[in-house]
C-alpha cells in the first residue's frame, strides 16, 4: 500500500503593475501579514468565483483609492507564505480615476520614482526580490 500526500492548492493572487503620466509606480505599505510594513505593489487574494479582473481592481481599490483599467499579464511569481503557498498574477493597469489614499490592507499608498524605490530597496523595506522582479518584467519606474 502507498500513500499519497497532496499538497494545498496554491492561493490565488493578484497583483497591479500601474504607472503615472511621469512614470512613478503604485505601491502601498502592507498593514498586515505576510510582509507588514514592507512595500508592495497593490493586490491580494482572488476571492471564490471572482475573476482575477475584478479581484484586482477590487483589491486597488479597497488599498489605495483609485480605479483601475486591469491590462495584460506582467508576470507571476509563486511565495511560500505562512498560510501556504501564493501563486501571484501581477496586471499592467491604467489608473481611472480616485484619489490616492491608503485604507484596508495599507498602512500608507504612494506613487514612487525610481530614487525612492532604491532608498526602499536599499533600507530593505520592500518586499523581497520586487526590485529584481520589475526589472525582469521592464516595470521599474521612471527617473523624476
Amino acid at each position: 500500500m502507498s500513500v499519497i500526500i497532496s499538497e494545498p492548492p496554491a492561493i490565488r493572487c493578484v497583483g497591479a503593475v500601474v504607472h503615472d503620466r511621469t512614470g512613478r509606480l503604485l505601491m502601498i505599505r502592507r498593514a498586515n501579514d505576510p510582509g507588514r510594513g514592507e512595500w508592495s505593489l497593490p493586490g491580494g487574494r482572488v476571492e471564490r468565483g471572482e475573476s482575477d479582473d475584478s479581484a484586482l481592481r477590487r483589491e486597488v481599490h479597497e488599498e489605495t483609492g483609485l480605479r483601475v483599467t486591469v491590462g495584460p499579464l506582467v508576470g507571476n511569481l509563486r511565495r511560500t507564505g505562512p498560510h501556504g503557498d501564493y501563486d501571484i498574477r501581477d496586471y499592467w493597469c491604467v489608473p481611472d480615476s480616485g484619489t490616492l489614499c491608503a485604507g484596508d490592507d495599507a498602512a500608507d499608498a504612494r506613487w514612487i520614482d525610481r530614487a525612492t524605490l532604491t532608498t526602499l530597496d536599499r533600507d530593505a523595506a520592500l518586499t523581497e526580490g520586487l526590485v529584481e522582479l520589475l526589472r525582469s518584467w521592464d516595470c521599474l519606474p521612471g527617473a523624476q
